[in-house]
């Protein structure tokens, strides 16, 4: 037995208002990469904001957090050691 075919749903969103949507979107997102500089550790595509004002070494953010994370660790083993 074969299903029925199901009549294609009417579009919510107009097609015009989709393209224009993918062309802003595709403008922002060259617009960033651009601006935004590559990660020294791993090269991926590091934050606009803080790769210029905020550290001085252009770091993504799962290599800042595991630098953190370092940090963390080592200042826990310091009292251990004394």
């Amino acid at each position: 037995m074969k299903r029925k075919p199901q009549p294609k749903p009417e579009p919510v969103v107009a097609p015009e208002i989709i393209e224009s949507a993918k062309r802003s979107l595709a403008t922002d997102r060259s617009d960033r990469t651009k601006a935004a500089g590559k990660c020294i550790v791993c090269s991926a595509e590091t934050p606009v904001g803080l790769a210029n004002a905020a550290a001085p070494e252009q770091l993504c953010w799962v290599c800042r957090r595991l630098k953190i994370s370092a940090w963390r660790e080592v200042e826990q083993q310091m009292p251990a050691q004394e």
